[in-house]
């Protein structure tokens, strides 16, 4: 494991320890070694069948998840995204914008959030992976993905 930064909670802003890291973020990302996407798939149903304490252990777990992260510099971005039935499709037809309300596909399971990390390799990306707490629960999926390029230059 890389050396630790210092991390300043209220900012996330992290004073490099080494001289070849940045602090976490998306401005720096282009200083990082390897990152990779770590997608949650959610499946409404599975949530639902939860109780309101399993839900708040979730919530919890994310939340010592992303500091942890943060503590091993690891960290650059995490979203979480509202449920597909208020998303907007856009296509374009005879060079005319075609928006269609609503999921891509209709599907159980939808793209529910990600984080964006950046590690030493492949191996690391599914430790991490492993530690979400949406990964114990049957139904809920989290993949991971390296990031091929960002802003143009080739990663992978």
């Amino acid at each position: 494991m890389r050396d630790s930064p210092v991390v300043d909670v209220k900012t996330a802003a992290a004073a490099p320890t080494t001289g070849r890291r940045a602090p976490p973020g998306l401005a720096n990302h282009e200083e990082y070694d390897m990152q990779f996407l770590i997608s949650l798939h959610i499946n409404p149903a599975v949530l639902d069948a939860l109780t309101d304490e399993e839900k708040a252990a979730i919530g919890d777990g994310h939340g010592k998840f992303i500091e942890a992260l943060k503590q091993s510099g690891e960290f650059i971005t995490t979203q979480a995204l509202v449920d597909p039935s208020q998303a907007a499709v856009v296509t374009v037809r005879d060079g005319q914008p075609v928006v269609t309300d609503g999921p891509f596909l209709e599907a159980k399971e939808h793209l529910g959030g990600f984080y964006l990390i950046d590690c030493e390799n492949k191996e690391r990306a599914i430790e991490l992976a492993a530690q979400i707490p949406d990964a114990a629960i049957e139904g809920l999926g989290v993949e991971v993905r390296q990031v091929m390029f960002a802003d143009g230059h080739l990663e992978a």
